[in-house]
């Protein structure tokens, strides 16, 4: 069992750093203003580009993101992983933005 602590999308403080682990077509669709997009098979190589502080880790439903804020905290990093993704998000009418200039939605 993972020892990762676990917050609620709603929860989420607004001033948050929010690291989402999701692919480039996720992204896209919707995701968190200000957030920092590394895909999930690319974090190690990008560990560089991490804030420092503590760092809410989010994909579409929890899995990826568990799997990356377990890794990043067994390399010393302070993270919380996002419960329930980014769908979780959308449903507690969090804001999304997207990068296609089409209404954002959650893929």
């Amino acid at each position: 069992m993972s020892d990762v602590p676990q917050v609620p999308a709603a929860d989420v403080p607004a001033d948050a750093a929010v690291l989402d682990v999701r692919e480039d077509d996720e992204w896209d669709a919707g995701h968190a203003d200000g957030a920092l997009h590394i895909p999930m098979s690319q974090v190690p190589q990008r560990l560089g580009e991490l804030p420092e502080g503590e760092l809410h880790v989010v994909c579409r439903a929890g899995g990826r993101s568990q799997r990356v804020a377990e890794w990043l905290q067994q390399n010393g990093y302070d993270v919380v992983n996002v419960e329930g993704g980014m769908g979780a998000w959308a449903d507690a009418g969090r804001p999304l933005v997207s990068e296609t200039g089409q209404e954002p939605f959650v893929r």
